[in-house]
């Protein structure tokens, strides 16, 4: 499996609108989305530090495919979006293990 996060740096003051907007995109672009085991967003337990979403996929060429996908454009299309103006950081990981008691 291939994870993939990025965290976002989003004001207070876009918090909600960022968060409405980011979870409509993620309903209306990733369903059906090969390869796509599961995408999170993750709202931060500390107010000022960073959103982060996550997307589980199967292999590292399934998000590499994901990223020249339609969807992924769709995703992406409205850079006046609320967080899309804000910094964030990708980071890539290969699944070592995965335990689920």
């Amino acid at each position: 499996m291939y994870v993939v996060h990025n965290r976002i740096e989003v004001t207070a003051e876009q918090a909600a609108a960022f968060e409405e907007t980011f979870t409509a995109s993620m309903r209306a672009t990733l369903n059906g989305v090969p390869g796509l085991r599961r995408s999170l967003l993750l709202r931060p337990a500390k107010a000022g530090d960073a959103y982060v979403s996550t997307m589980e996929f199967d292999s590292v060429d399934d998000f590499r495919a994901w990223m020249r996908s339609d969807s992924f454009k769709a995703a992406h299309s409205d850079a006046q979006a609320p967080g899309m103006q804000a910094p964030s950081t990708i980071e890539l990981f290969n699944v070592l293990e995965d335990f689920a008691a």
